[in-house]
């Protein structure tokens, strides 16, 4: 680890240049490292409630993904494994070799694309209201798909309207009605601002397009569910989760040798902004309590020949 990553926790932004494009991101902490992936429309801020926490005992590094927040927008590969492949770029700059990963959302599916494609640096997998377990998805986000999504999006670009549409989100928030369903407006309200300029909608409608379409979720880690029988793996979710449903949590948790479930009452898709504490405190004991994955080339060769019917001396190898 190097030695300037051991900065009091802190949110300031920096900055670093990875194959001509800028990233931003933010290092806090000292310890066992931990990656944070916020999902599509996200940026970094939507960990603002729990990194200064988590980083009491851990190296924490949460990136705006390429296309997001404050990191450069430009036309570029916006595919689950193009977004792994500039994690891992940015970890190896910074002298991260190994990480336990915590992907929300689209950030879950870009956690198990890193995972599956570098288990040499993957020692833990956290799974929150995470894409890739089913085909359900938020019907909204399946129209942003159809044609003329884009144009529409371009309002967004025009201030006035931008402001209307965030105080609309704040008084539809504030309705009794939707009190206690899961709403969270600061996470809306940054979305609507992120996409103000061309290229950020642009990025956008691309990381989107490459995981959903406007019949649901079009990539899944279900048909691989077999591979995590090496790696420690949790699931985090929201029972009112209105973007990606609590069966999905269900679902990943059978499918997923050996993993944990955590579902939170009362919370929504962000889970870890609905209620922070509880949020900090599982992933903490999730680390504390399981021995980091020990990547075995010849048990992963086993597992891959095996597929899910791998046995338990196959599998046995893998976890070292």
């Amino acid at each position: 680890m190097a030695a300037d990553l051991h900065a009091a926790p802190t949110l300031a932004v920096e900055h670093r240049v990875v194959h001509g494009h800028d990233r931003a991101f933010v290092v806090a902490g000292e310890g066992p490292a931990l990656l944070l992936l916020h999902g599509v429309g996200s940026n970094l801020r939507t960990w603002d409630r729990v990194i200064e926490r988590l980083a009491r005992d851990h190296t924490v590094i949460a990136p705006d993904l390429l296309g997001h927040g404050e990191s450069a927008k430009p036309r570029a590969d916006y595919s689950l494994g193009g977004f792994a492949n500039g994690v891992r770029d940015l970890l190896t700059l910074l002298e991260v070799e190994r990480v336990t990963v915590v992907g929300h959302s689209f950030g879950g599916g870009v956690a198990m694309q890193f995972a599956y494609q570098f288990p040499e640096r993957t020692e833990r997998v956290v799974l929150v209201g995470s894409g890739g377990l089913g085909p359900q998805v938020n019907l909204m986000l399946r129209a942003l798909t159809l044609p003329g999504a884009g144009p529409a999006l371009t309002l967004a670009e025009i201030a006035p309207l931008r402001a209307v549409a965030t105080r609309a989100v704040r008084m539809v928030g504030r309705l009794p009605l939707l009190q206690g369903r899961g709403l969270d407006v600061e996470e809306l309200t940054t979305a609507v601002d992120d996409l103000a300029t061309p290229a950020a909608r642009w990025a956008f409608l691309h990381v989107l397009r490459a995981a959903v379409d406007p019949w649901g979720q079009v990539v899944t880690m279900l048909d691989r569910c077999y591979l995590a029988a090496a790696m420690p793996m949790m699931l985090v979710w929201g029972d009112k989760d209105r973007v990606i449903p609590v069966d999905h949590a269900w679902a990943g948790a059978a499918a997923l040798p050996g993993s944990r479930l955590e579902v939170f009452q009362g919370a929504g898709h962000f889970p870890h902004r609905d209620d922070p504490g509880r949020f900090v405190a599982v992933v903490r004991n999730f680390v504390k309590t399981t021995e980091p994955a020990a990547y075995d080339p010849e048990g992963w060769r086993a597992l891959l020949r095996g597929g899910a019917a791998a046995t338990p001396e196959e599998l046995a190898l893998t976890a070292g």
